[in-house]
């Protein structure tokens, strides 16, 4: 099977990029070359900026492939894009959208693709409804093979994935642990999320490719494991062999205090949101498709890692302060509040 990734060493498409090129594959990455060190050695590679539309044009003119997917697609004039690239290239088009674009508020807490799409909260989930929207509107006027696909939080060695964080990553709310300080976690730390590994993730999606029950289909890919934000947090730190000293916050308030943060979209247009993911259409489609990488493993083997590279370790001072001026102002609420008794 001839396939070509749009993208290719982020933290979903790492994990299938590795397994494709381990079964044989012939597999092309269209990207800048940034990360293409990282490669498998099989791995064929085309250097362009897939925004350059006729310097992208030129380079896979003499090719046609069975699979191209974007993963680095976010807003419809990219999908556009795409279609007048790769129509009548490619048997299988695959897009990454993502189950944010689910409706929120939520009529029903377990997910499955027929949950409509409806976001007023995050510009990033109505932009991915409107690829969406476009490519199927494709499928259905000019048979386009479309595949739609819809990761939830998707994790992997590089990258601790948690609710509240800064613009730099999660490294500095993995320091407020190391150092014994208390952690934001939004809400009381009751709702219900999912996380899941990026090596889970590929299976399913690797199951998709080349699949005749996928085409004109939508699909999300998540693990089978549910949990909640208390837990999440505590295998973090049990992960790193310290107490876990959680100060729940609601998310409103941190939506209105958070300036910079775009806490609306990811807590409230998101993470704040209790959802239980229904596998059953993927299932059917692939039925070999079983997560595996429990959140307290696949999480121990990622802060190991990130404990080990420096690189990784990215600080963020400005909201280490911002989360110590939101923890005392609360803290002062209190104790305003008791002493007028």
């Amino acid at each position: 099977m001839k396939v070509l990734f749009i993208g290719g060493t982020g933290t979903i498409s790492a994990a299938i990029t590795k397994q494709l090129a381990a079964t044989g594959y012939e597999l092309y990455l269209l990207n800048r070359g940034n990360r293409n060190d990282i490669l498998p050695p099989n791995v064929r590679t085309i250097t362009a900026d897939i925004n350059d539309e006729s310097d992208v044009a030129k380079k896979i003119e003499h090719h046609t492939f069975d699979v191209v997917c974007n993963f680095i697609g976010f807003v419809p004039a990219h999908v556009e894009r795409d279609y007048r690239i790769f129509a009548g290239k490619t048997k299988q088009y695959i897009f990454i959208s993502s189950a944010s674009a689910y409706q929120k508020p939520l009529g029903d807490y377990r997910i499955t693709e027929a949950t409509p799409l409806s976001n007023p909260y995050w510009e990033y989930s109505r932009n991915k409804t409107a690829c969406e929207e476009f490519l199927m509107k494709m499928y259905r006027e000019n048979g386009f093979p479309i595949t739609i696909v819809r990761p939830s939080h998707t994790y992997d060695e590089r990258s601790i994935p948690l609710g509240v964080h800064g613009k730099n990553g999660s490294w500095q709310v993995v320091k407020r642990m190391l150092e014994g300080k208390p952690v934001i976690i939004h809400g009381d730390g009751t709702s219900l999320w999912t996380m899941t590994h990026n090596s889970d993730f590929a299976k399913g999606f690797i199951g998709l490719m080349g699949n005749i029950h996928a085409i004109g289909q939508a699909f999300q890919i998540t693990s089978d494991e549910t949990l909640s934000w208390n837990q999440i947090y505590q295998a973090i730190a049990n992960a790193l062999n310290v107490e876990l000293k959680a100060y729940h916050v609601p998310s409103d308030f941190l939506d209105q205090v958070g300036e910079g943060y775009d806490f609306k979209g990811s807590l409230i247009g998101d993470k704040a949101n209790s959802v239980v993911f229904d596998n059953t259409k993927l299932k059917r489609a692939v039925p070999h498709f079983c997560p595996t990488v429990r959140f307290d493993q696949g999480i121990q083997q990622t802060i190991d890692n990130i404990l080990s590279n420096k690189a990784l370790q990215k600080e963020d001072p400005e909201f280490d302060q911002w989360c110590d001026k939101v923890i005392e102002a609360l803290e002062s609420a209190k104790r305003s509040i008791l002493l007028s008794k």
